[in-house]
């Protein structure tokens, strides 16, 4: 279960835009921290609860208590594969993308802990899109997986510099895959 939240998340939560929950933030309604040597702002779990408490912001979000996964992949058989193990997992909230362009509309409105991501896609890279989600202070601590069969080490040491947290060939063990996926969302 997650216990530190970004604004970002915090305004997915609430349903409130990020600069309503900055503004709380910064005015001491909304308790929290900022990262050291940053300006990103953290709120505890117990801070945000709270916080809806007072303003009676149904708390459902918050107590689901799942991991959003966004997966990215023109391959519906992938596609397919992904929901199926991450859903029956009971971990995850799980939407799906099918290029570039809907990825970065459905992270806008999502904010997914964690994108699974294909490299190559209909429209774009793999680099185009994690250096846009990386782009923005609201994504980032959103774990990145590219997925690929056709990458080669140079190709991957850009995916790195990117933004990516990490790299997994096709094919690959979907047991294995979703086990990382636990240990870069901590669960």
């Amino acid at each position: 279960m997650k216990t530190i939240f970004t604004t970002g998340e915090a305004a997915d939560i609430c349903k409130v835009s990020q600069q309503t929950i900055i503004r709380c933030f910064d005015s001491g309604r909304l308790k929290g921290f900022r990262v050291p040597g940053s300006r990103f702002r953290r709120i505890p779990r117990d801070a945000l609860m709270a916080f809806m408490k007072e303003n009676q912001i149904p708390p459902d979000a918050l107590q689901s208590g799942k991991s959003k996964v966004l997966v990215v992949d023109d391959d519906p058989e992938i596609v397919e594969l992904f929901v199926d193990v991450l859903e029956r997992d009971g971990r995850f909230e799980v939407k799906t993308a099918g290029t570039g362009y809907d990825a970065g509309m459905i992270t806008t409105e999502f904010h997914p802990d964690l994108i699974l991501l294909d490299y190559m896609l209909p429209d774009v890279n793999g680099n185009v899109v994690c250096r846009s989600i990386r782009s923005k202070e609201e994504f980032a601590e959103t774990k990145i997986i590219i997925v690929s069969g056709v990458v080669n080490q140079d190709e991957i040491d850009e995916l790195m510099q990117a933004g990516a947290n990490d790299f997994v060939k096709k094919p690959f063990n979907i047991e294995k895959l979703i086990e990382r996926v636990g240990q870069l969302l901590s669960l």
